[in-house]
């Protein structure tokens, strides 16, 4: 609504000036046939270069980029904007809290994925019939130790045009390769920033745990990074 809408986007505008409403409405199936459902306003807010994205819908917050730098530049904007949600939407809970990391391979380094994964990852596309295969995903889901949450891997080729999820990978019109990995936890909890904030650390450790298995020193030295 409008009236939290004002003052939560004046408290990110700094970061996130553009404000883009979306309206979304969804339909249910029934003996009677398609029916419509409640429509909803999705509020999404960008910086100037359209690398970073808030979104704030009814049941959720999200924040995403295309352009992720380090840790702790991520999780100092979640604070920064779960401190607006708290001051100026005031939800009571929080009944769910991911972090996802989505890499992709494409183009030329495409061609040499077995040297840039290791073998339990490439699997099929590090044999001969990797010429012949057009999608081919991996799904792994772990019990994270001490009930704190699940982490969901999925990996794999993804033909053009193609996507494991419609809402978070962009289709492309070139085959590529996804490394798609997601903390979580559903658990009820009041919403405290400086506890949130920690526990999405601890989620974006898991995954860059994962990450540094699935990956060779090769691929760090092809995308920037240092071994």
């Amino acid at each position: 609504k409008r009236e939290f809408i004002a003052p939560f986007q004046e408290a990110i505008r700094k970061h996130y000036p553009a404000l883009r409403p979306e309206q979304s409405r969804g339909v249910v199936l029934g003996p009677q046939g398609v029916m419509d459902a409640r429509s909803n306003t999705v509020w999404r807010f960008h910086d100037t270069s359209g690398a970073w994205r808030v979104t704030l819908a009814p049941d959720f917050l999200a924040l995403e980029t295309a352009k992720y730098t380090s840790r702790d530049d991520f999780l100092g904007r979640l604070a920064v904007v779960l401190q607006a949600l708290k001051e100026h939407v005031d939800p009571q809970v929080v009944d769910r809290l991911g972090v996802r990391y989505i890499d992709r391979v494409a183009g030329e380094n495409l061609q040499s994925l077995p040297q840039l994964v290791r073998p339990e990852v490439a699997g099929i596309l590090g044999t001969p019939l990797a010429g012949h295969a057009r999608h081919a995903i991996s799904e792994n889901v772990f019990v994270l130790p001490d009930d704190a949450g699940q982490v969901t891997a999925r990996w794999g080729l993804v033909p053009p045009r193609g996507t494991v999820d419609p809402g978070a990978v962009e289709a492309i019109d070139e085959t590529s390769w996804l490394l798609d990995v997601d903390a979580f936890q559903s658990e009820t909890r009041s919403l405290e920033v400086d506890a949130i904030v920690e526990q999405a650390r601890g989620f974006a450790e898991r995954i860059y745990s994962i990450f540094r298995w699935a990956v060779t020193d090769e691929f760090l030295r092809r995308y920037g990074g240092e071994p």
